[in-house]
């Protein structure tokens, strides 16, 4: 396997100066690594992976150096924008290098929302005219960066290396969760889901807030008929939107994550501009990015009772323990448009967390059946 303090080592003496980067599961021990030494000047944990990209293109103009990029293949979608308009070399020629997770990848099981995303991952690249070096636990790390290294001055462009499953080392953090919740995520969902009605429409983000949904409704031998997003991370609450504009009368409730929200904080104001008369967004807040690594998001630097105010959302409550999370729901549920519950929460989940064991097609048919569509 590849150490990430030899990887980390390597980049640095090729002239890499800053990381950015959505976090994901298989970089996780290097994306540690990276926290662990980079210090605000030379790494930042970004909103999304286009705006990494854009990072990455102001750094390199305003130094002259490398920054390199990380994601989940997943977040490709979000970089085509800014690397085929800003930094391709038949525009404004900006070198950078990008470390991408190959989730899904042909051949390695993995959950369904990654299958056709790691089928096209390389076909992505090539689409993109980027060229990719693909590294595994065995590969010989200096001589792979030595060409990718050159290609990337050579065109005076973006290059890839494409990460595959047990790449790196273990790699343990030395940083200290300074988290003040003692509120597990499962425990605040559980509460929720028992103060929601059976009418209610839920709509659920992706990572571990779905998987414990599902297993909370089968805990409580429920029919599993809420909307558990599974991928697209960051499009929870759109996609919440669309169910309270199809069904007016409905309570919606739309159960996001902080990385999530981040991600594309953009539909708060559509959702507040639209007001929609019965939507609660509750807002999972652990201040990371837990189902990938639990590296810290910058939700810690958010105010989001000012925030919500400023967009126009009619209604805001915190909770921090079930006591006030069952205060906070009674204080907001019979206000005309979308509020906002914000639920601290701590990082941890039981190790024993399944998945869903139903397709995300059969899940989309129950959540339609339960609406009566």
């Amino acid at each position: 396997m590849i150490q990430p303090k030899e990887f980390f080592e390597a980049m640095t003496s090729r002239g890499v100066g800053f990381y950015a980067g959505v976090p994901d599961s298989l970089l996780a021990n290097f994306c540690a690594y990276v926290d662990d030494q980079g210090g605000r000047d030379h790494h930042l944990i970004t909103a999304n992976e286009g705006n990494a990209v854009a990072l990455a293109i102001g750094y390199h103009m305003a130094s002259g150096k490398i920054a390199l990029v990380y994601m989940q293949n997943s977040g490709l979608g979000n970089t085509v924008n800014p690397l085929a308009s800003l930094a391709d070399p038949e525009v404004y020629k900006v070198p950078m290098m990008l470390v991408i997770g190959w989730r899904g990848e042909p051949g390695i099981k993995d959950e369904p929302q990654h299958v056709k995303q790691g089928r096209v991952t390389l076909g992505q690249l090539d689409l993109l005219e980027i060229p990719y070096w693909v590294l595994d636990a065995h590969s010989d790390v200096n001589p792979t960066l030595d060409a990718a290294f050159a290609s990337m001055r050579d065109r005076n462009a973006p290059v890839a290396l494409v990460v595959r499953k047990d790449t790196f080392a273990k790699y343990k953090p030395h940083k200290v969760s300074t988290e003040e919740s003692t509120l597990l995520r499962e425990s605040a969902l559980e509460q929720l889901l028992q103060l929601c009605t059976k009418d209610d429409l839920i709509v659920s983000t992706t990572g571990k807030t779905s998987r414990e949904v599902f297993e909370i409704r089968i805990k409580h031998g429920q029919i599993q008929q809420d909307f558990l997003t599974v991928g697209g991370m960051g499009h929870t609450a759109s996609i919440a939107l669309g169910v309270a504009i199809g069904q007016p009368q409905r309570r919606v409730v739309c159960f996001d994550g902080d990385g999530s929200l981040l991600m594309h904080m953009g539909s708060m104001p559509v959702i507040a501009g639209y007001k929609p008369t019965r939507f609660v967004h509750v807002l999972l807040n652990n201040e990371s990015h837990e189902s990938v690594g639990g590296q810290a998001t910058s939700a810690n630097s958010v105010n989001f009772a000012q925030l919500a105010n400023a967009v126009g959302y009619i209604g805001y409550a915190l909770a921090n323990d079930l006591l006030s999370l069952q205060r906070a729901w009674v204080s907001l549920i019979d206000k005309t448009g979308p509020v906002l519950l914000e639920v601290k929460i701590k990082n941890g989940s039981r190790h024993d967390l399944g998945r869903p064991t139903t397709t995300p097609e059969q899940n989309k048919l129950a959540f339609m059946e339960g609406i009566d569509v």
